[in-house]
């Protein structure tokens, strides 16, 4: 992602790209001939290239799923040598080599602190483009611009949720979270790759994502506080578009921090970006909550009061009326603001208790799903789970879950004492709860299980399916291949918990072994009020296994 330079510097380096693909294609071609995996690969470049993505709008990092008979129907192994990963907390700072065996960046970045290698590890020490000296100072000092008690930048738990957009590695959003805040970690697989695996092997949670023409897979006003510490996004492209969409993710009176040469920088460039910028911002009503040294932090408003001001024809636009700022799968972005619902606008903010009581305090946006207080109170989603792992599961055991149809969030919310989070996944043609989890003090995804999830292989360690293989059995989707992408995102020695009718328990139980899967335990939900007694819990745990290649490379 590039800054708001000219379009001649633009135009160069996309040339340069569309270059690099044709030499690329063409060398494939010379060199495997007609040998199968050389086809494939060619084969696969391209329909890819048939797409006619825009690279200048990031289309080529966003999620684009093959033809049916294009997906592999393959288990993928681990990397030779590979290791059960570092437990939490000490794989913040630390992890196996062997399992990320990508270590340009440790080069690249050596002088910013983002990772180093020291022998079979790879080390973290805090630092980032902007925070070479460490991320826990940098976040200090963000909450001293805030003039946030005690320099704590959940403010006494009423920031709690954070977006940071280009993460890295995701130390910003790692250190974070011994102040009680959860930040969703954002980047692609760009020139820096495997920055969001980092993230997840680190523990961090972290989501494979861009900034591009879709909206992101977030409802209105999810964050706190937005972060970009020269994240190299263009800001200023397309009328403005994506920071309106950061706009679109932000609470009433949430923040963006910026940190960026624009925000200080003499040069006339810089200075010409840094005018458009504050233009732009001012015309979105937002306001410079602090500006010091490098950083500066705008602030949007609490109420509908300034757009309701602005002079007829100011641009950005509101939204239409009918539009729905909490429809994000698939869905293109726009350059235009999205005004509060008149319950915010009348209440000066998004109403939610300060973390950690909003866990459990039934969130004002309940209305808007017709949901009760009391549906909220009896959403419950771990029952006897723990009681079915813990002869084998440890307080250190698992770390990355993902709750696969969250709901409301519950199943996560009753984890709260637990060293873990959950990616809360929400499915994309059902009720839109995802803003519960978010307004809950929680994070999550939209997503649909007939496609793959925006993840590397490897980087869960508990996977929950509550109904999922019967929801995509209605769409007429894949067990089989829901199946191996549950393989692919889980953790060698990871559980899954599959809870759904017994003829679907039957048909996994098919592929345990060709899986490398083993059963761990089985239940049934009769005993439990409320709930359907034709389901069963069915417990697997995903074996370690390599290939005889990985043996030999190992050897």
């Amino acid at each position: 992602m590039t800054r708001g330079r000219s379009d001649a510097a633009q135009k160069k380096r996309l040339l340069t790209s569309v270059c690099i693909v044709a030499v690329f294609l063409v060398f494939l071609y010379l060199y495997f001939g007609s040998k199968s995996s050389g086809e494939s690969a060619l084969e696969n470049l391209i329909y890819q290239s048939r797409l006619k993505l825009d690279l200048s709008l990031m289309e080529h990092y966003e999620r684009h799923c093959p033809l049916p008979e294009k997906r592999f129907n393959c288990l993928i192994p681990p990397p030779p040598g590979y290791k059960v990963p570092i437990k939490w907390p000490k794989s913040r700072d630390e992890v196996w080599k062997v399992n990320i065996p990508h270590t340009h960046l440790a080069t690249e970045k050596s002088d910013q602190n983002w990772m180093v290698v020291k022998g079979d590890r790879i080390r973290f020490p805090g630092g980032g483009t902007h925070f070479h000296y460490g991320a826990d100072k940098y976040i200090a000092s963000i909450a001293n611009m805030l003039n946030f008690s005690n320099n704590n930048l959940n403010n006494e738990g009423r920031l709690r949720t954070v977006f940071d957009v280009g993460c890295g590695v995701a130390s910003f959003g790692g250190y974070l979270l011994s102040s009680e805040i959860i930040a969703m970690s954002l980047a692609p697989n760009d020139v820096h790759q495997n920055q969001i695996q980092f993230a997840l092997e680190r523990g961090i949670p972290a989501y494979l994502g861009v900034l591009g023409t879709k909206r992101l897979p977030y409802p209105s006003r999810s964050f706190e506080l937005a972060h970009c510490s020269r994240c190299r996004i263009d800001w200023l492209q397309r009328d403005g578009i994506l920071l309106l969409e950061l706009d679109r993710v932000l609470r009433p009176g949430g923040y963006f921090a910026y940190s960026s040469p624009e925000a200080y920088a003499q040069d006339e460039e810089d200075l010409r970006i840094w005018k458009e910028m504050s233009a732009l911002v001012e015309r979105m009503c937002w306001r410079i909550a602090s500006k010091r040294n490098q950083t500066v932090i705008w602030q949007k408003p609490l109420t509908n009061d300034c757009y309701m001001e602005r002079e007829p024809g100011t641009q950005p636009p509101l939204c239409r009326s009918d539009d729905d700022p909490d429809a994000v799968w698939g869905v293109l972005m726009e350059a235009c603001i999205s005004p509060y619902s008149e319950h915010d606008h009348q209440t000066r903010g998004s109403g939610l208790a300060p973390w950690p009581a909003r866990l459990t305090s039934p969130p004002p946006r309940l209305a808007d799903l017709g949901y009760t207080s009391e549906m909220f109170e009896k959403d419950t989603r771990v029952d006897n789970y723990w009681n079915l792992l813990s002869p084998k599961v440890k307080p250190d055991t698992l770390r990355n879950l993902m709750d696969m149809k969250a709901h409301l969030g519950s199943f996560a919310a009753a984890l709260k004492d637990k060293d873990v989070w959950v990616m809360n996944v929400v499915p994309e043609d059902g009720p839109k709860t995802l803003k519960i989890v978010f307004d809950r003090g929680l994070i999550g995804t939209v997503h649909n299980w007939c496609e793959s999830f925006s993840t590397y292989p490897r980087t869960y360690d508990l996977l929950h399916a509550w109904t999922v293989f019967s929801d995509i059995e209605k769409k007429g989707c894949s067990g089989e291949d829901l199946l191996l992408e549950m393989d692919r995102i889980l953790r060698p020695t990871g559980f899954i918990i599959i809870r759904d009718k017994q003829h679907v328990i039957d048909f996994v139980k098919k592929y345990l072994s060709a899986l490398h899967w083993e059963a761990f335990a089985t239940a049934d939900s009769s005993s439990e009020p409320g709930q359907d007694g034709d389901e069963v819990v069915f417990v697997v745990r995903k074996k370690l296994w390599l290939t005889s290649e990985s043996l030999r490379d190992t050897e």
